[in-house]
């Protein structure tokens, strides 16, 4: 079975010893000279799910760090999956008009 790590475009991934190890240690690893540009139109699922997160994380009234990443993983854990399903079928969509 295939896996697959996704890496956010963070400056502590684009270093050259992070690229040149996950090259190494990663045959399938895609440089990040190859990664699609942040754009909506090419990362739906992260902007669908962020967006969502988003406007349920906030409806409550947070008051420290530490209820806000308590608030974030239960909305995370109670999030729908037929939204993360219909923001995969976006984005596959777009890749077959790339």
């Amino acid at each position: 079975m295939a896996s697959a790590l996704a890496l956010k475009d963070v400056p502590a991934h684009r270093v050259k010893e992070t690229v040149d190890l996950l090259s190494t240690e990663t045959p399938a690893f895609i440089p990040p000279t190859l990664w699609p540009p942040n754009s909506p139109d090419l990362n739906p699922v992260d902007y669908k799910v962020w967006s969502v997160l988003q406007e349920q994380v906030c409806n409550v009234k947070v008051n420290d760090v530490d209820e806000l990443r308590q608030r974030i993983q239960t909305v995370w854990d109670e999030l729908d999956q037929h939204i993360i399903d219909k923001a995969i079928k976006q984005w596959r969509t777009q890749c077959k008009l790339l």
